[in-house]
């Protein structure tokens, strides 16, 4: 007889989970999706042009398109963990769709750009006050943008000692793997999830 221990790899139940990557216009939800998808993001992009002038407030940079329903992807983080990720679009006209975007999630990760911090703070009331997801802030720091210590960012965001603080680099595979297994033990840590369903999710997760 054999013996009994974990099934084969082949065998394994894969646990299908929704992430929210949410935060300020601009600060770079769609590349982060962009960057970890293992399938061709989709992304609902339309062009900014004169119209949205003085209803979107414009972030720096050469950007010309702008998230108007979600940007969507999906990461499979384990051979048994498949994340479906979902982006919000960032302008405050289109906040009616986080609720819907929301619903079901297992987390989110909110990014915040420093450069704007004032971008981030209606995301972040958003998760703390008008929702009961779990959530993390994630700094979006790649080349040629100032580094803060994590320490000051909190304390600029008002951020809850007990919402974890990492930095990231939107466009980097690895980078954004890391937010997101860091926001999936966070999750966990939590207890949000409980019966079968929530162990073995619990057993499939790696370990941050």
């Amino acid at each position: 007889m054999g013996s009994s221990g974990s099934p084969p790899e082949g065998d394994l139940l894969t646990i299908s989970a929704k992430i929210v990557v949410a935060g300020g216009f601009g600060v770079g939800k769609t590349t982060f999706v962009g960057a970890v998808s293992e399938v061709p993001p989709m992304s609902n992009e339309a062009w900014m042009t004169e119209a949205g002038e003085g209803v979107d407030d414009l972030p720096p940079g050469n950007k010309s398109t702008t998230t108007v329903a979600m940007d969507f992807g999906r990461i499979t983080l384990r051979p048994d963990l498949l994340l479906y990720l979902f982006g919000t679009p960032g302008q405050a006209r289109f906040w009616f769709l986080w609720d819907d975007l929301s619903r079901g999630a297992l987390g989110a990760v909110v990014l915040v750009d420093t450069s704007r911090i004032d971008e981030s703070f209606a995301a972040i009331n958003y998760f703390e006050n008008d929702s009961e997801l779990p959530f993390i802030v994630a700094v979006n720091q790649f080349e040629g943008m100032p580094v803060h210590d994590l320490e000051e960012v909190r304390d600029a965001l008002a951020l809850d000692p007990s919402v974890p603080l990492v930095t990231c680099d939107a466009r980097d595979r690895a980078s954004t793997i890391a937010t997101l297994t860091e926001l999936v033990g966070h999750t966990l840590s939590l207890a949000v999830l409980s019966g079968p369903a929530g162990r073995e999710l619990a057993g499939s997760a790696p370990h941050a």
